[in-house]
């Protein structure tokens, strides 16, 4: 079982952001969420045991086929895969 932190905020639906602790598009992305007040989950893939790491990454590729990060799935239904703030604005606001 995956390792899922929270941070509160409003509710914009179900967010849940797939990341790598090193990764800095994955920090920023984290602090654009935080500054526009949305409540989130977020995954450390990188943090994750090999088996859970292995398991992780084909959820990922369901929305993202790259399994880049970061990989923000939204409702469990549509994405925003890599840092891109605009378009998280725009979903967001």
């Amino acid at each position: 079982m995956a390792n899922i932190q929270h941070v509160e905020g409003q509710d914009k639906g179900k967010v849940l952001i797939y990341t790598l602790s090193t990764c800095s598009w994955c920090k920023k992305t984290k602090r654009l969420l935080k500054d526009l007040k949305v409540a989130y989950d977020y995954i450390d893939v990188d943090l994750e045991d090999m088996e859970e790491q292995d398991r992780l990454e084909l959820i990922i590729m369901k929305f993202n086929p790259r399994a880049s990060f970061p990989t923000i799935v939204i409702n469990d239904t549509e994405s925003i895969n890599g840092y891109k703030p605009r378009e998280i604005k725009e979903r967001f606001k």
